[in-house]
């Protein structure tokens, strides 16, 4: 494994883990009325849903199809419905044909189906059109002028009947998943709420997803996360800015240097009988290993421990258990609560000790690192959502 494919793991880690914290019930990822004068609600109000199937469970757009599952539906039953090879339509999307499927959950279909109709219990012909923004605004100067602003372009001439009805709607990126990837991740990459996307595409409570998956992002007028701009600071033109200070004058006495400061006296030596602020920390180190990755906001939501396979891994803190997965490359995570509203996250572990809702205390194991080519374990401290160095809570 190369150093980089090798970092880009952990920090796929940290998304995952990131997405068990909005799985679990205690957290919300809605931030309406947290206090800041922060308020969603009206973009969650203005949000569309995703465009009901026809009959056949297809929902069609210009570029591609899907379908969306039945109760205890399977790829070579979707397969018989729609008249497509099993196996093909299973290859395309990564799972075996007779595996249940989630309901709601989206297959993606490989080649173009019949479209669906008012006959097939759409509710309009053809595929969903996108919105043609142009079109929109010159419908809109169209009224304008036949509210009594003069025009020199003729009338269009009345239609003779009333068009086949065509439901029109932004088309939705279709996303397949890779190796590595979370539903966290995925949310952030194109700015879209986590809750959305599992809306949409029907998952389940802990957002899992699997590789090869198809997933439809809406597209709801948020482009896709970009880093911050920064702020440029005033240009200003030679010889402005901060003003220059003056210098002595020959008239003037020259400024009297300030009186030199005694050094201070050398602190008492310690009463080795009180605690130090080692033994003050608030958590304990969940492993004793080097730290072979440090806290980097962006890029490593928390810190890697160096250690052997197997090393045991111990609570930080004592708190709950909130919640307990896996990613998508087998590695165990466990998110512990604790009561002072701080979160301790563990992942790339195996063989555990603890479940979820169990009660833990300070030093308990709670599972092992696993095996890797190069072991580790992922430590991260986090207050709500938001990672906080880990260091700083470690003796």
């Amino acid at each position: 494994m190369t150093r980089g494919q090798f970092s880009g793991r952990r920090i796929l880690m940290a998304g995952v883990a990131l997405s068990v914290l909005a799985a679990c019930e205690d957290f919300d990822f809605d931030l309406r009325d947290r206090g800041g004068g922060f308020d969603t609600t009206r973009a969650v109000q203005e949000l569309p849903n995703r465009p009901r199937p026809d009959d056949r469970g297809v929902i069609s757009y210009p570029n591609y199809q899907v379908v969306v599952a039945r109760r205890d539906d399977t790829i070579r039953g979707i397969a018989i419905r729609l008249g497509l090879d099993a196996n093909e339509l299973a290859e395309y999307n990564g799972i075996e044909p007779d595996v249940i499927l989630r309901r709601d959950e989206i297959i993606a279909l490989p080649t173009r189906v019949a479209e669906p109709s008012l006959a097939t219990g759409a509710d309009s012909n053809g595929p969903i059109q996108t919105l043609d923004v142009a079109a929109v605004a010159t419908s809109a100067l169209d009224r304008a002028d036949a509210a009594g602003t003069v025009t020199t372009a003729p009338l269009a001439p009345t239609p003779a009947a009333a068009p086949a009805p065509v439901q029109a709607a932004a088309e939705p990126i279709r996303h397949q998943v890779v190796r590595g990837e979370t539903a966290f991740s995925i949310s952030r990459l194109y700015n879209v709420s986590v809750s959305r996307i599992a809306e949409w595409n029907g998952l389940d409570s802990q957002f899992t997803i699997r590789e090869g998956q198809f997933l439809l992002i809406p597209q709801d007028g948020a482009a896709p996360a970009t880093a911050p701009t920064a702020v440029s600071a005033p240009v200003t033109a030679p010889g402005e800015g901060t003003e220059t200070p003056v210098p002595p004058s020959a008239a003037e006495p020259l400024p009297v240097a300030a009186a030199p400061v005694a050094a201070p006296e050398a602190p008492p030596a310690p009463d080795l009988g009180t605690p130090t602020s080692a033994s003050a920390a608030r958590f304990v180190a969940p492993v004793q290993g080097s730290i072979i990755r440090g806290y980097a906001p962006g890029s490593n939501e928390g810190i890697d421990f160096g250690v052997p396979a197997g090393t045991s891994v111990q609570a930080a803190g004592s708190g709950t258990v909130a919640a307990v997965t896996t990613d998508t490359t087998g590695g165990s995570i466990v998110v512990i609560k604790h009561d002072d509203g701080l979160l301790t996250v563990y992942t790339q572990m195996n063989a555990l000790t603890v479940s979820k809702n169990d009660t833990v205390s300070s030093g308990q194991k709670i599972g092992e690192v696993r095996a890797a080519d190069t072991p580790f374990l992922h430590f991260e401290v986090r207050r709500g959502l938001q990672s906080v160095d880990p260091t700083e809570y470690l003796p």
